[in-house]
């Protein structure tokens, strides 16, 4: 028998209950993974409160690393003993082990720990659309980056620095901005003490930033907007702070002709190939010391519901993992 958190109804972190599972037998082209470590992401918390429905009762999670402990038939792409990182597919990572179509799982390089590939495959990858799909960016090329210290953020600040894009960075407290220009922000802006719209004016002498990427939601809306300059545009790609209200499209003609989107990973990672090319390019900065990922918090799987909770106050820099 193995344990998983399991959820029953939406709500807080209370609803999150530790309990033991029965694993699905294999099927065709399933794996089953016994995972090492496991990524605790801000879409965790959606799923749990119900923003984003799911069935219930349900397993949450969509990160882990782990070994392979038996393939499906059909199977090629991995055998038992590989070292597996995942990020996408159904959900159910908060667990001991897992059943899982192959076709989502990446092997992982020899020097790329599992706990760092846990905490790196979901918010890398995020960086690597954001950074180089949705816009891409250039070498020299300014922009605003929200919640720079977070998981994601840290990525961002040190693939930002190996593009050699110019990152001005939002923390929330003086210990996030040295963390985040520890990692290769250029520049960072205590929103708690600076008004962040005249900020980036002043650091971009009144022209603004080519692209704004925006993970805050409600709370940086619509002030993102005033930071871009003319035809820039607006990554919408998360809302930790509640969901941006709904708004009249022509604000956007009257900021500048501003572009919008909304993106998700699942998008961009939605076939195999794209899956493998994406992270191919994330391994390679790990492994060339110009990407680390060192989680930053780690909780026993547990204990996810304290994860959540420490999550949702703000209160975590960096990636957090649940250790089963």
């Amino acid at each position: 028998m193995f344990h998983a958190i399991k959820l029953y109804q939406t709500g807080g972190p209370e609803t999150m209950r530790f309990e033991e599972v029965t694993l699905a037998e294999l099927g065709p082209g399933e794996v089953r993974v016994r995972h090492t470590a496991i990524g605790v992401n801000y879409i965790d918390v959606y799923l749990r409160n119900g923003l984003y429905p799911q069935p219930l009762p349900g397993t949450l999670g969509k990160e882990a690393a782990g070994i392979v402990e038996a393939v499906g038939s059909g199977v090629t792409d991995v055998k038992v003993g590989d070292r597996v990182a995942y990020c996408n597919g159904p959900l159910g990572a908060y667990s001991e082990a897992r059943v899982i179509p192959a076709e989502f799982l990446v092997r992982l390089p020899d020097g790329i720990d599992d706990a760092d590939a846990a905490a790196a495959m979901l918010k890398g990858l995020t960086v690597q659309y954001l950074f180089r799909q949705t816009y891409r960016l250039r070498e020299g090329e300014t922009f605003l980056f929200h919640a720079a210290a977070g998981g994601v953020g840290l990525i961002a600040c040190q693939w930002a620095r190996a593009l050699g894009a110019r990152m001005i960075g939002t923390v929330g407290s003086d210990e996030k901005a040295a963390l985040a220009k520890e990692h290769g922000c250029e520049h960072v802006i205590n929103y708690r003490k600076e008004n962040f719209v005249e900020r980036v004016k002043e650091l971009t002498d009144g022209k603004g930033v080519d692209v704004v990427y925006d993970s805050v939601g409600r709370d940086t809306f619509p002030s993102s907007l005033d930071c871009l300059k003319p035809r820039g545009l607006w990554v919408s790609y998360g809302n930790s702070s509640g969901a941006v209200p709904p708004f009249e499209i022509g604000v956007l003609s009257q900021k500048g002709s501003l572009f919008a989107t909304r993106p998700t990973l699942f998008s961009y990672a939605d076939t195999r190939p794209a899956l493998l090319t994406m992270s191919e390019e994330l391994f390679a900065l790990m492994q060339s010391g110009k990407i680390r990922t060192t989680p930053r918090h780690r909780f026993a799987l547990k204990d996810a519901a304290d994860a959540h909770r420490l999550l949702e106050s703000r209160g975590t820099s960096g990636a957090t993992v649940l250790i089963p």
